[in-house]
């Protein structure tokens, strides 16, 4: 847990370093067999939620999850390991980029499936109220995901049980390809179909983190009080393709004049700004932390390389056929 702005920011500039290097290494390279769903852009709804969260708070993401799994203090060495389909990685090879687990981290999965943790972190939450533990979930995913059956189900369950979940919407406006006006009527707000559950439903600046921060830290208050659940939903942007390392603009969906628009709303670059009449070297602090992102990553590639990849007899390990389930 963190407020200093100071540390969202580094905790921001990480993810980005991490993640503009990975779709440069992924593209130039060729070696690492997994689809890839970055989050350039979107680091301070990941990064303020996860700020206002304990350790033992646990997080479920979607397969946009790469910077929600460092944000909460997941590994790196076993991500980009994982990435490289290696033994070392977080899920053994076994998950790639969209399946990434860190228990010790309080990061309890990630699932390309749309929509799939949504119940998952509700069924969580549900063991913790039992327990009598006084741990929050929170749970990411995006706009597409909220128009599933399931979103509807489980918002519906914990709010009939009282559960301490946080539903957390990363909105950027696109369902793989498909925009909010091509999928929703005109005039609909995913906060009121939340608040028709009767949960507190609220709606922030996801490109802001020092506001994503705030509303998070109401959250977790209110379900760390067993008041039930909340739904957070916070306004942000892809730069990058759905899947992939590239840039997407201009393939009849998304034109650069509002990529363009977007990047100019970078969250990073907006709490820099606010942090440079305090700190007056920040470009100096950003510079060193860029040199310092670019060289754990490149050990850790480093490392992911040197690594087995997983014995062809034990691929089946744990998978539910293999236990004879």
């Amino acid at each position: 847990m963190t407020d200093d702005p100071e540390e969202l920011l580094r905790a921001m500039v990480r993810i980005r370093n991490v993640e503009e290097t990975l779709a440069d290494v992924y593209r130039d390279e060729q070696e690492m067999r997994t689809p890839v769903h970055f989050s350039i852009g979107q680091e301070a709804s990941a990064v303020g939620v996860c700020a206002a969260l304990r350790r033992s708070d646990l997080v479920y993401g979607g397969h946009r999850c790469h910077a929600q799994y460092l944000a909460k203090g997941g590994d790196l060495d076993a991500m980009v390991a994982e990435l490289y389909g290696r033994e070392t990685g977080c899920t053994r090879g076994r998950g790639g980029s969209v399946h990434l687990i860190d228990v010790e981290a309080g990061f309890g999965a990630a699932s390309a499936i749309l929509g799939e943790m949504i119940s998952v972190a509700t069924g969580a939450a549900w063991a913790l109220a039992t327990a009598g533990r006084d741990d929050v979930v929170a749970t990411f995913f995006g706009d597409g995901a909220a128009e599933e059956g399931v979103f509807h189900e489980s918002l519906n369950f914990a709010q009939l049980h009282r559960l301490p979940v946080i539903y957390v919407c990363e909105n950027n406006g696109y369902s793989l390809a498909s925009p909010l006006a091509a999928r929703q009527p005109e005039g609909t707000r995913i906060t009121d179909w939340a608040a028709r559950y009767g949960m507190p439903s609220v709606s922030a600046d996801g490109n802001d983190v020092t506001a994503v921060r705030s509303a998070a830290a109401e959250a977790v208050a209110w379900c760390r009080a067993g008041r039930g659940p909340y739904f957070l939903e916070l306004e942000t942007y892809r730069w990058r393709e759905h899947v992939g390392p590239h840039w997407d603009y201009d393939v009849d969906h998304r034109s650069k004049a509002e990529v363009d628009s977007w990047i100019a709303r970078c969250p990073i670059v907006r709490a820099t700004d606010a942090l440079r009449p305090a700190l007056p070297d920040i470009d100096r602090r950003r510079a060193r932390w860029d040199t310092e992102d670019r060289e754990e990553l490149a050990t850790a590639i480093k490392a992911a390389k040197a690594s087995p990849f997983p014995a062809v007899d034990t691929l089946l390990d744990g998978a539910y056929g293999a236990l004879g389930v």
